[in-house]
């Protein structure tokens, strides 16, 4: 299944997020946002498991923000489990 999450504070606007029948990440795509950094995102979170990727970038922040593209993905992979 294909998700489509908008973002809130940070840089990049949305993320669109494919997930597996077993609830592993196959792709994860941002639009706007800083290329590299969300690239590196990106890498580590294909293949693993929703709860993990959840776990570890949860409550990241970037800067002064209260939030950051790493905590945004935790967000909506948890809006995600919410509907499967």
């Amino acid at each position: 299944m294909t998700y489509t999450y908008k973002t809130s504070g940070v840089c990049s606007q949305q993320i669109t997020i494919e997930i597996n029948d077993d609830e592993t990440i196959s792709n994860v795509e941002f639009l706007g946002g800083c290329n590299g950094n969300l690239k590196g995102i990106v890498a580590l979170a294909k293949g693993k498991k929703i709860d993990e990727i959840i776990a570890v970038l949860k409550g990241i922040k970037c800067g002064f923000k209260g939030t950051s593209c790493p905590d945004q993905l935790a967000q909506a992979l948890e809006q995600i489990k919410e509907e499967i």
